[in-house]
C-alpha cells in the first residue's frame, strides 16, 4: 500500500490532479481490538465521502472466528455491504516477463454477492456433516451478465482473434443453479449481436486458460468460480503479485489486489506491488483520470520491459519491493 500510495501521488502531481488520502483502519488487528474486521462506520465513509476506495491485502491465517473461518479479512464485508456485485480481475502478460505460445490478456467478470460465498457465515455443520448452499438469483446473474457485456464493449477483443466475446463459465451439466445461470445469460446474449457469446464448463475453461488463453476476452461466472480461475489465470502470467481488481456497484467501488496477505515476508521487502500499483491504476480510470491510471500501467509496463524488474521463481521482486517502486517512479 505504501508503494501504491506513493506511486499513485506522483502521477497525480504529474497530471496537476489532486488527491487527499484518507485511512481506514481494517483487519486482522482490527479484529482483534474491536472483534469486528472493520471500524465503526467505515463503509458509511466509503459510500458517502470518499470518491474511490483502495484496498491492500488482509488477514493473518491465525486469526479465527469460533466456527474455523478466518476472522480478519474483509471480502464479505465490504462485497455484500456495498453491494460491489462485479469483481472485475484483469489477466494479462506483461511485456518482457515471460514467454507464452498464446497471447494473454482478458478480464475476468465475477459475480461478487451471491454464489456459494453467500453461504459465508451461515453454513451448517455438525461433527457428522457439513453443508454450504449456494443460491443465484434471476436480478444477481442479469445484472453481471450485462456488466460482462457491457465491458466487452469496451475492449479491442481477445487478442488471439480480435472478437469481442463474452465467455459464460458454469457447470449446467451438473448442477441446476448453474444451468439456470447459462440460460440467463443465452437470454441477455441476444441484446448484444455485436458481441460473440462462449461457453465453457468450468473444469475445460480451466484447461483452456492454461492452453488457449488468446481465445479469451471476457469471462463472466460465479463467485466461487471466479475465485479460482483469476488465481489460476495469474499464474501463467507470473504470479498473484501482478494482477489487479477492482470491486464495482451502481453506488460505489472499490479497489484491491487479487491477492491477500503474506505474513511470511512481510517486512522483509519481498512482496512485489505491481498488483497494488496496476490496483491503483484501475481506481484511477474508474473515477475519470485515465490519462494518469494510463501513466501509472505505462510506467510499470516499462519497468517490466526493460528488465529493471524481474521476479524470482517465487514471484518476488529480484529488486525488492522498494526496487519495484523506484523502477516505476523514474519511468512515470
Amino acid at each position: 500500500m505504501g508503494s501504491a500510495r506513493e506511486v499513485l501521488a506522483a502521477a497525480a502531481s504529474r497530471d496537476g490532479l489532486a488527491v487527499e488520502f484518507g485511512d481506514e483502519p481494517g483487519g486482522a488487528a482490527t479484529y482483534l481490538e474491536t472483534g469486528e474486521p472493520l471500524v465503526a462506520g467505515a463503509l458509511e465513509r466509503f459510500r458517502d465521502e470518499y470518491d474511490a476506495v483502495l484496498k491492500g491485502p488482509v488477514g493473518l491465517p491465525e486469526v479465527r472466528k469460533p466456527d474455523g473461518t478466518e476472522a480478519g479479512v474483509l471480502g464479505g464485508v465490504l462485497r455484500t455491504g456495498l453491494d460491489t456485485y462485479a469483481n472485475v480481475r484483469p489477466v494479462r502478460l506483461l511485456p518482457g516477463l515471460r514467454d507464452s505460445a498464446s497471447p494473454i490478456d482478458y478480464v475476468i467478470v465475477r459475480e461478487n454477492t451471491e454464489g456459494l460465498y453467500l453461504s459465508r457465515g451461515s453454513g451448517v455443520r455438525n461433527e457428522r456433516a457439513a453443508s454450504d448452499q449456494l443460491l443465484m438469483t434471476r436480478f444477481g446473474v442479469e445484472r453481471i451478465v450485462r456488466f460482462a457485456f457491457e465491458t466487452a464493449r469496451t475492449r479491442n477483443g481477445a487478442p488471439g482473434d480480435g472478437v469481442r466475446r463474452v465467455t459464460c463459465v458454469d457447470k449446467s451439466n451438473v448442477l441446476r443453479s448453474f444451468a439456470f445461470f447459462r440460460d440467463i445469460f443465452d437470454e441477455i446474449a441476444a441484446e448484444y449481436p455485436d458481441v460473440e457469446a462462449d461457453h465453457r464448463y468450468t473444469d475445460a475453461a480451466a484447461h483452456d486458460l492454461v492452453a488457449d488463453p488468446g481465445h479469451f476476452d471476457v469471462l463472466v461466472t460465479e463467485n466461487f468460480v471466479g475465485d479460482m480461475l483469476s488465481d489460476l489465470g495469474a499464474a501463467t502470467v507470473g504470479g498473484l503479485g501482478t494482477c489487479p481488481s477492482g470491486n464495482i456497484g451502481e453506488r460505489t467501488a472499490y479497489f484491491e489486489p487479487v491477492h491477500g496477505s503474506a505474513p511470511s515476508i512481510a517486512g522483509k521487502d519481498q512482496a512485489n506491488p505491481t498488483s497494488q500499483l496496476l490496483t491503483a491504476a484501475m481506481l484511477l480510470d474508474h473515477v475519470g483520470a485515465t490519462g494518469t491510471a494510463k501513466r501509472i500501467t505505462g510506467a510499470v509496463e516499462a519497468a517490466y520491459a526493460d528488465g529493471a524488474v524481474r521476479l524470482n521463481p517465487n514471484g518476488t521482486p529480484t529488486c525488492g519491493t522498494r526496487g519495484v517502486t523506484a523502477a516505476v517512479l523514474s519511468r512515470l
